[in-house]
């Protein structure tokens, strides 16, 4: 199962503890009618637990989702459980969101959700905890110091009219002149690489996305983000 992560930067200052009394007095409910029935959707924040330097958590949210069958629209109630990290390091508190890929392309999207609802739940606004970057010398750096580990590079902002992304993949990424003609036009957006002290291949964007393509458990993944990714952020 394809794993994904999200790291987010949280800017206004707050103890890990008052982080955690804010988290865990959350609930909210909705109302919601189908079919002449009631429902109530709730959001929550579910096993908070402080460790050390971190704190984690379980995002959850009921949402009604809408399928296509026989030829008609079936709607059913669901619970999304997102689980979130929120660690300190080097003077910095960082915002870990999971998102395990089942139902891969609305959980991608609840990334983004779960920051935004944190920073009103803990700031009363959005905006206080934002996406964090890794720059394109931090990947080109990356990518170059161990270059037969590399197995897939996008470049975007391209300069040549008519083209909006560049890729090298396969024995393509063995062509120097080829990748150092793509960097003249182009800045690296996300690379795919073999981290062969752990045994994982693993993509990772600018905006922080990492994608974990391993047969793994997720702590172990976590691990990773969290040792391996965090120092790479500007």
């Amino acid at each position: 199962m394809v794993l994904v992560a999200k790291i987010f930067e949280v800017r206004e200052p707050l103890e890990l503890g008052v982080i955690a009394r804010k988290l865990k007095d959350f609930g909210e409910e909705e109302p919601y009618e189908r079919e002449g029935k009631r429902e109530k959707l709730t959001m929550e924040i579910l096993d908070l637990k402080l460790e050390g330097d971190s704190l984690v958590g379980i995002f959850s949210r009921d949402f009604m989702l809408s399928r296509y069958y026989k030829r008609g629209l079936v709607e059913t109630l669901v619970t999304e459980e997102v689980p979130f990290k929120i660690k300190r390091s080097k003077g910095r508190t960082f915002l870990v969101v999971l998102a395990p890929s089942k139902a891969r392309g609305v959980k991608k999207l609840l990334t983004d959700y779960v920051a935004n609802k944190l920073s009103e739940i803990l700031f009363i606004k959005t905006g206080a905890i934002v996406e964090t970057k890794i720059t394109h010398e931090t990947l080109k750096n990356l990518h170059e110091s161990n270059p037969r580990a590399t197995k897939l590079i996008w470049f975007d902002e391209v300069d040549i009219p008519n083209v909006g992304k560049l890729a090298l993949a396969g024995s393509a990424l063995a062509d120097t002149k080829l990748y150092r003609d793509y960097l003249e036009h182009s800045k690296i957006w996300y690379a795919v690489f073999e981290v062969q002290k752990r045994g994982l291949v693993v993509g990772i964007t600018r905006n922080c996305v990492v994608t974990l393509f391993s047969r793994i458990e997720q702590r172990e993944f976590v691990d990773y983000v969290l040792d391996e990714v965090l120092p790479l952020i500007s």
